[in-house]
C-alpha cells in the first residue's frame, strides 16, 4: 500500500511546518471576526484555541493512518473499501479541493474588486490568476513548497505593523470574559473552522516529505504557529473595535491597516494587498495539486491537461459569481464541506483502517 515517490520529487522534513501553517493562512484572516464572534463575542478567541487544539487531535489520527508505510488518502481508500468505492470517495475528496482552491481564488478576486481596481472585471483577474495558478502548480511539488516557505516569511514580517492598531486599543472590549457558555464557544469554534483548513492536504503530500518519523513534529509546530497568529489578530482586532463595530465590518483586518500611515506612502492596505497574493498562493495551488495528483494515483492519466481542466472550471465558476454574497455563500459551503471532512470523514476512515488492518491480521495468524 506504500506511495513510492523518487527522492529528487521530495522536500526536507522541516519543510512541513511551512507547508502546513501557509495552506492555513489564506483569505480568511481578512475578514474572520464577525464570524466568529457571532456567538461567542468577545469570548470568541477561547473558540480559536478549541479548534487549534482540535486540529492537533485530526493530525495525529492522519499520521497514525498513513504511518508506517508512506501512503496518501487513495492508498487509504483503496485499502479500506476496494478499488472501485475507494476511487468513488477519492474523487469526492477532488471536489472539495477544488472547491477549496476556488474559494480563495474568487474571494480573493472580490479583496480585489473592493479595495484596489472597483471596475476592472472578475474575468479578466480570473484569467491572469489562472494563469499563475498554473505555471505554479504545472512546475510541481517543490516549486509549491518555495511558494509556501515565502509566504511564511513575508506575513510574518508584516506583523510588526500591529504596532499601529495597538497604540488605539481598549481592554475594556475585552470584558467580560469567560461570560459564553460551551455551547457558544463551540459554535464559535465551528465558524472557524474554515480559518484552519488546508492542513488535510497533506494526505496527499506526504509521501513527498522525507523523514517520515520527523513529519508529526513540524506539523504540529506549523499548526501551533497558527493558533498563535490566529489569536494575535483576534486580539488586537477585539481591542481595537468594540463588539458591536465588528459585527458590521466586511474586512476588518483591512480597516485596521488603514490608519498605517507613512511619510512616502498615503494608503498601505494597498501594498498589503498585493504582498497577500504571495500568502494565498500555498492554500490555492496545493489544493490544485493535490486535486491532480489524485487524478493520476486514481486513473494514471497525465495530471497537466486536467489541471488545465480544473484552471478552466475555475475561472468560469468565479465569473459566474455575480456578487459579494455569492462569494460569501461559496466560502461558507467550502467551510461546511471542509468541517465535514476533517471532523466526520477523517476519524471515520481511520476507524475503517484500524478494523481492516486488524481483520487482516487475524486471517494471517490463524493460518
Amino acid at each position: 500500500m506504500s506511495v513510492k515517490v523518487k527522492e529528487q520529487f521530495q522536500v526536507s522534513t522541516f519543510f512541513t511546518f511551512f507547508l502546513v501553517h501557509a495552506s492555513q493562512t489564506g483569505i480568511g484572516i481578512l475578514n474572520y471576526q464577525a464570524n466568529i464572534s457571532k456567538y461567542a463575542e468577545q469570548d470568541a478567541w477561547i473558540s480559536l484555541i478549541i479548534t487549534g487544539v482540535s486540529i492537533h487531535l485530526i493530525l495525529f489520527i492522519i499520521f497514525k493512518m498513513l504511518d508506517p508505510h508512506k501512503n496518501d488518502l487513495v492508498a487509504v481508500n483503496e485499502h479500506c473499501f476496494g478499488k472501485v468505492l475507494g476511487s468513488a470517495l477519492s474523487i469526492l475528496a477532488l471536489g472539495y479541493f477544488w472547491l477549496a482552491s476556488f474559494t480563495v481564488f474568487r474571494a480573493y478576486i472580490d479583496v480585489i474588486q473592493v479595495w484596489v481596481y472597483p471596475t476592472i472585471k472578475t474575468w479578466q483577474l480570473s484569467i491572469i490568476f489562472g494563469a499563475v495558478l498554473y505555471y505554479i502548480v504545472s512546475n510541481g511539488f517543490r516549486v509549491l513548497t518555495g511558494f509556501s516557505f515565502w509566504g511564511v516569511i513575508l506575513p510574518s514580517i508584516l506583523f510588526v505593523l500591529i504596532y499601529f492598531p495597538m497604540k488605539h486599543t481598549n481592554y475594556i472590549y475585552l470584558l467580560p470574559a469567560f461570560s459564553h457558555p460551551i455551547s457558544d464557544l463551540l459554535l464559535s469554534a465551528k465558524a472557524s473552522t474554515l480559518l484552519f483548513l488546508g492542513f488535510e492536504w497533506i494526505l496527499m503530500y506526504y509521501p513527498f516529505i522525507k523523514e517520515s518519523s520527523k513529519i508529526p513534529k513540524w506539523a504540529y509546530f506549523g499548526n501551533l504557529y497558527t493558533i498563535i497568529v490566529y489569536l494575535i489578530v483576534t486580539f488586537i482586532s477585539f481591542l481595537y473595535f468594540n463588539q458591536e463595530v465588528i459585527k458590521e465590518l466586511p474586512w476588518p483586518t483591512l480597516m485596521m491597516l488603514k490608519i498605517v500611515h507613512f511619510p512616502f506612502l498615503e494608503r498601505f492596505e494597498y501594498i498589503f494587498i498585493f504582498i497577500w497574493l504571495l500568502v494565498i498562493i500555498p492554500p490555492m495551488c496545493i489544493s490544485m495539486w493535490a486535486c491532480t495528483r489524485i487524478i493520476k494515483r486514481t486513473f494514471s492519466f497525465p495530471p497537466k491537461g486536467f489541471l488545465i481542466l480544473f484552471i478552466l472550471l475555475t475561472i468560469i465558476a468565479s465569473i459566474s459569481l455575480k456578487d459579494v454574497e455569492s462569494v460569501n455563500k461559496v466560502s461558507n459551503l467550502s467551510s461546511n464541506v471542509g468541517f465535514v471532512f476533517i471532523y466526520i470523514y477523517i476519524p471515520l476512515l481511520f476507524i475503517t483502517k484500524q478494523i481492516k488492518d486488524r481483520f487482516m491480521k487475524n486471517k494471517i495468524t490463524s493460518f
